[in-house]
């Protein structure tokens, strides 16, 4: 994969979790600054979302730890479990959102 094919793939990820979040109806805030995601949730916790460039990977920081995603078989799935990184993003959210997160 490319760059220009790599941050189209992360681009359409960042996408879907800012629409999902904002169709969801959820308590949850994000923001985009350079290569950062940041979702801030009302108990003030965040979840970190991260483009690694050079690694051509996607990371992710919560109260649950860090993973890292890379691109396999057209998904984006974790080293540590094998979990599809949205899969992940929508677990993590209920769990400092403290609610259901469905999108």
């Amino acid at each position: 994969m490319n760059t220009s094919q790599y941050h189209e793939l992360v681009d359409e990820q960042w996408m879907a979790i800012e629409d999902g979040i904002d169709e969801s109806g959820a308590d949850i805030d994000y923001e985009t600054n350079g290569n950062v995601l940041t979702l801030d949730f009302e108990d003030r916790s965040q979840i970190i979302i991260n483009r690694q460039e050079p690694m051509k990977e996607i990371w992710l920081a919560s109260r649950s730890g860090g993973f890292h995603f890379s691109y396999q078989d057209g998904q984006w799935l974790c080293s540590k479990s094998g979990m599809e990184f949205m899969d992940m993003v929508k677990q993590e959210c209920a769990k400092h959102a403290g609610e259901s997160v469905d999108w």
